[in-house]
């Protein structure tokens, strides 16, 4: 029986490969670890990508258009055009419906996207309001990223913290529970977090300096990102795992449920490779956008995630079903 959350590794891997009729104009289709697809339009690419919002029923809107429009920027690609299926459950009040639609406005006006149409449905199939993405950008040629481009020595950098995403579901899904548990303060910076799950602009930068590989962790957090990535990459990542950054109120809010931080879906964080030699200028570029930037680890020669903690060799724990799943 399947738990919740992805779909198993070798499950997934065996079902992509009936990828319908062949067409030489699909640069990238269905793989393991990359973000999007890719079709040839000849001068450049169009970066294409599906995904649902199924965790939380609040701001379904607000992430719809921000989980896509990363996906599509961490393969160096500007989002230009949102469609959605939005399916609502029997009884849903007419405010929802208005609410959710107000919110893929708001958020693909702030990160310039047109809204091109989709389906929406009322149907007993769902018991909370779905919204399911689907994004569309454009590339140039010669700036195309994919997850699998990292290269040994290539630096292994990690965007803003772990959890962030699922920081911010668990602060409203669990608002009241978590009352008097945590501190005020924490709670706060907690359900103000999916303002912050947009990684567009960095990606975007990092893809103009250099960035060999990007990947934006989901479901199964900043482990099972860094999983993927090495498995797309035929490389291992040697990770530093006590340089990983992990904010206050997730370390607070995973204390109080019991959960990993590493495994908290993390829609906010860009894991990126670069060569050393154009970090540094990178780095500063961040630094002068305001975004915060961590080196994490190294590319190697050889397969999966060598993780160390206090220089010794540590076990390094992913899975696809994510930590919110033991909660929600």
């Amino acid at each position: 029986m399947l738990k919740p959350g992805k779909l198993p590794v070798e499950i997934l891997k065996n079902c992509i490969q009936l990828s319908g009729a062949p067409d030489p104009r699909v640069v990238i289709g269905p793989r393991f670890g990359e973000d999007c697809a890719v079709i040839d339009l000849g001068d450049r690419y169009l970066v294409t990508k599906t995904d649902p919002v199924t965790f939380t029923s609040k701001e379904i809107g607000w992430y719809a258009v921000n989980i896509n429009a990363n996906d599509v920027a961490v393969m160096g690609a500007k989002p230009l055009w949102f469609q959605a299926s939005l399916l609502f459950p029997v009884g849903t009040g007419e405010d929802t419906v208005r609410e959710v639609f107000t919110q893929i406005d708001a958020a693909c006006k702030d990160l310039g996207i047109a809204v091109t149409g989709g389906h929406t449905e009322v149907t007993a199939a769902v018991n909370q309001p779905v919204v399911v993405g689907d994004m569309h950008g454009l590339v140039e040629k010669d700036r195309l990223v994919t997850s699998s481009g990292a290269r040994p020595e290539d630096v292994v950098v990690m965007t803003k913290a772990a959890g962030i995403e699922g920081t911010g579901i668990l602060a409203e899904e669990k608002r009241e529970e978590l009352i008097g548990k945590v501190s005020e303060t924490l709670l706060t910076e907690a359900c103000s977090l999916h303002q912050s799950i947009s990684v567009v602009r960095e990606a975007l930068l990092a893809a103009e300096y250099g960035a060999t590989a990007m990947h934006d962790p989901t479901e199964g957090g900043v482990a099972m990102g860094l999983y993927e990535m090495a498995e797309a990459s035929g490389y291992q990542l040697e990770i530093n795992v006590d340089k990983i950054p992990i904010l206050s109120s997730t370390a607070a809010l995973c204390r109080h449920f019991g959960l990993n931080p590493l495994g908290l879906i993390s829609s906010g964080t860009l894991l990126l490779t670069m060569a050393a030699k154009n970090w540094q200028n990178l780095a500063k570029a961040f630094q002068a956008q305001g975004v915060t930037a961590t080196p994490i680890g190294r590319v190697r020669p050889g397969k999966g995630i060598a993780a160390f903690s206090a220089g010794k060799r540590v076990p390094f724990v992913y899975s696809e079903a994510d930590e919110l799943t033991k909660v929600l």
